[in-house]
């Protein structure tokens, strides 16, 4: 019986590289689209090239991008997926204030793209939409549900609340298998260093070994239901082998605020955040979003599915491999590259 192919957009990203390795676990032919650049952005999947353990898998990258849409129609022509995942986005909500228009047509558009070339190509095909608990926005009640209306307060969170509803209408209007994922906040060391908890832990790492003496954020207080990306990417998964296509929240059903982050990832270098941290207005959005809380029941009494990294173990995981990127950069000199095996460490479950 031939292997399931999998086609996947944002695979260089941090659920990309999750939901790679997990679907080669399971035996997938897996195609990502990459955007052609003038560096390599592959660094979070090069290790499945490299790895004896991954290099006999199947996994194949192609040039291509969600603005382009005769390049994704000849895309799911040559690889007929029998799952597409749209992973794929300009995801920095802050970034979403400063570049509306490009978010918006990666987001939004991007999203309708895929779902037209599935559509009209491979129909049988199952379509996972990668959703946002940013959607909630100005939240209407607490914690979200499924039911829960939008309210989104970012041209991310909006570009994101128009692909959920195409999505939901091609599912409904032409019998697609097309189901959202509504993920809440999920972190990991893969996380890119431009995005809050990240930048958290790598300024932890630097700081410890002398190398950078302060950091700037802005609201410490906003609350997140934050959670591990390789938990997250097995809900996606399950999605798309449910009986039935549907829409699910993601999340653990915790809130911690970004105050909480700190306390954790500097104490577990012995350290006092409020030492090394200061305010920084230029951090602030033009319209923040304080509370995001999701309530999991759904999947996990649909899908079984259940987040099995805590808060603290995921702050430390994080904390744990930036510290050991930190002794790298210290020992080798800043900017050189740090062996792969440092962004894969993953804690006892």
């Amino acid at each position: 019986m031939a292997s399931k192919r999998a086609l996947i957009t944002g695979i260089t990203g941090q659920d990309g590289s999750y939901l790679t390795e997990l679907l080669l676990r399971k035996g997938y032919d897996v195609w990502g689209i990459v955007r052609r650049s003038s560096t390599f952005n592959t660094s979070r999947i090069d290790h499945i090239y490299t790895d004896p353990h991954w290099s006999s898998m199947s996994l194949r990258l192609l040039y291509g991008d969600l603005t382009d849409s005769g390049r994704l129609t000849q895309i799911v022509e040559e690889v007929r997926p029998d799952e597409v995942y749209n992973l794929g986005a300009q995801s920095h909500v802050r970034v979403s204030f400063d570049e509306p228009e490009y978010t918006c047509d990666t987001v939004a558009m991007g999203t309708l793209r895929m779902l037209e070339a599935v559509r009209r190509i491979v129909p049988k095909a199952r379509f996972y939409q990668a959703s946002s608990s940013e959607m909630f926005g100005e939240v209407a009640e607490t914690p979200q549900t499924e039911n829960t209306p939008f309210r989104p307060r970012s041209p991310y969170g909006v570009g994101k609340v128009f692909a959920f509803h195409q999505t939901v209408n091609h599912r409904q209007a032409y019998g697609l298998f097309a189901s959202n994922g509504i993920l809440f906040n999920h972190e990991s060391p893969r996380r890119g260093e431009t995005f809050v908890t990240r930048k958290i832990t790598r300024a932890v790492g630097r700081i410890k070994h002398g190398m950078q003496k302060k950091l700037y954020l802005g609201n410490l207080d906003a609350q997140r239901d934050w959670g591990f990306a390789g938990d997250y990417v097995e809900a996606m998964w399950l999605m798309l082998q449910h009986d039935e296509p549907d829409d699910f929240v993601v999340a653990t059903g915790e809130t911690h605020s970004v105050r909480e982050f700190l306390e954790i990832a500097f104490g577990r270098v012995g350290l006092d955040y409020q030492d090394h941290v200061e305010i920084d207005p230029r951090y602030f959005r033009p319209t923040e979003v304080d509370l995001l809380l999701g309530d999991p029941t759904k999947a996990r009494e649909k899908l079984g599915w259940e987040p099995r990294v805590s808060f603290r173990q995921l702050v430390e995981m994080m904390v744990d491999t930036d510290l050991a990127l930190a002794h790298w950069e210290a020992e080798h000199g800043e900017g050189r590259l740090a062996p792969d095996g440092l962004y894969r460490t993953r804690p006892a479950n």
